[in-house]
């Protein structure tokens, strides 16, 4: 049975190889009509621009004949881009067999233009994605009551952790589930706000997952009903000799407020050391992850970023309420962006050890900006850096003790590998 769920994993893992060659390819051509889209509306604003100009020289006496050539040469350059996006639009609407609105073309412009840019987390947002970005940023929603990350070895998202007492604790869908298809279409390649929106829905309607397990032999079809979830960002246990086990699930609103209770809490259970659990943290908003930090961690720099033109905007601590027990911090592969500015941060200033595998490395931070019609978009603004300027973009928080989770153990009888080792550090075992 074992040899038989191994070649079945490695048949997935065949599959999922010719999905990723295939899902390069089509970015590689995503990207370049999102390039060639770019370009023309830069004409296209090009084009106004010289009108307005052109309306502002009639008080000009004298015009320059080198002038004057070049901006008919730009006048007729212009003329054309606006001729293509008329040629373009009066072709799909005559010919294209599938249906579409301007609507959808105008979207799909803006969409483009913003993947021009090549960069991942730059995009655009309709209304009604500006509005969810919005709500999913508050802590309540309607949905599953699972968090939801990209599986960068095979481009597919994953569950990457449970809220309890939600429909997905109780379908039975687990940590580390690949999302392979949502209600039938595939998500391979997907981001992983396509994933998440797939999966939110209205209050009592179902969605099927279907999800790749390991230990599994085939697909689960697994179906969840959507309800209204107020997510809880954090969990705390007290486990054994006083360690304190408290686990922040994303940085949202809510986020660190619900920290200081539960570290509080911790305090009144007699807390003699903490476990900071930060595996599967995905980040969030850095208002919450700067109140987090300035829970643990001494006077000085939390975290610093600096914008194209050299700008620096810093973010401080006073130190007041530095933690006073011994610490340990939880990090894995999916720890990332503001899980990474707490744990470089704690790193930095030596005051805990991280156990656990190398960070994703998002070094990186957007910012979205709201536009007149209700729309939005999401641009890269800065870069931030630890408080020993260490720059962690594409590269990761090293753990001071690398260790892998023991997956197949974590899915048989749910234990933790990883956490046991933080336990035997707090209780001076080596």
């Amino acid at each position: 049975m074992q040899e038989t769920n191994e070649i079945q994993q490695q048949e997935l893992l065949k599959e999922i190889e010719g999905r990723r060659k295939e899902q390069a390819k089509s970015k590689r051509l995503y990207f370049m009509g999102g390039v060639i889209a770019g370009l023309l509306v830069a004409l296209l604003i090009s084009c106004v621009v010289y009108l307005v100009q052109m309306k502002n020289s009639r008080d000009v006496s004298v015009l320059g004949a080198k002038a004057t050539q070049t901006d008919a040469a730009e006048s007729a350059i212009n003329a054309l881009s606006l001729q293509k996006l008329g040629i373009i639009e009066d072709s799909i609407n005559e010919y294209y067999l599938g249906e579409i609105t301007k609507e959808d073309l105008e979207t799909g412009l803006y969409r483009g233009i913003l993947e021009a840019t090549g960069d991942p987390y730059s995009e655009y947002y309709t209304p009604e994605e500006l509005e969810e970005l919005q709500e999913s940023s508050s802590g309540i929603y309607y949905g599953i009551g699972a968090y939801i990350g990209l599986d960068p070895k095979t481009q597919y998202c994953k569950i990457s952790g449970v809220i309890e007492g939600t429909p997905a604790e109780e379908s039975g869908l687990m940590a580390e589930d690949l999302i392979v298809k949502v209600d039938g279409q595939d998500t391979f390649g997907m981001e992983t706000t396509e994933v998440v929106k797939l999966v939110k829905g209205e209050e009592n309607t179902d969605v099927v997952l279907t999800i790749a397990r390991t230990g599994e032999k085939d697909y689960l079809e697994i179906t969840v009903t959507r309800r209204r979830v107020e997510a809880p960002t954090v969990n705390y246990e007290m486990l054994d000799d006083g360690i304190a086990h408290i686990e922040i699930m994303q940085f949202e609103e809510v986020t660190g407020d619900q920290f200081e209770e539960k570290l509080a809490k911790a305090r009144e259970d007699g807390m003699k050391s903490l476990v900071l659990d930060l595996r599967g943290n995905p980040g969030g908003t850095l208002q919450s992850v700067v109140e987090v930090a300035r829970a643990l961690l001494p006077e000085g720099l939390i975290v610093y970023m600096e914008d194209k033109k050299g700008k620096r905007v810093e973010y401080a601590c006073d130190g007041k309420n530095q933690l006073d027990v011994p610490l340990v911090v939880l990090i894995n592969e999916n720890s990332a962006s503001a899980a990474e500015i707490l744990a470089g941060a704690i790193k930095d200033y030596e005051i805990g050890t991280l156990v656990g595998t190398t960070t994703f490395g998002k070094g990186i931070v957007q910012k979205v900006f709201g536009i007149t019609d209700g729309s939005g978009m999401k641009l890269t603004i800065s870069h931030y850096y630890t408080p020993k300027g260490n720059d962690i973009h594409k590269v990761g928080v090293t753990p001071d003790e690398e260790l892998e989770l023991d997956v197949e153990k974590y899915v048989k009888d749910g234990s933790d590998n990883q956490l046991d080792r933080a336990i035997e550090i707090l209780s001076g075992e080596k």
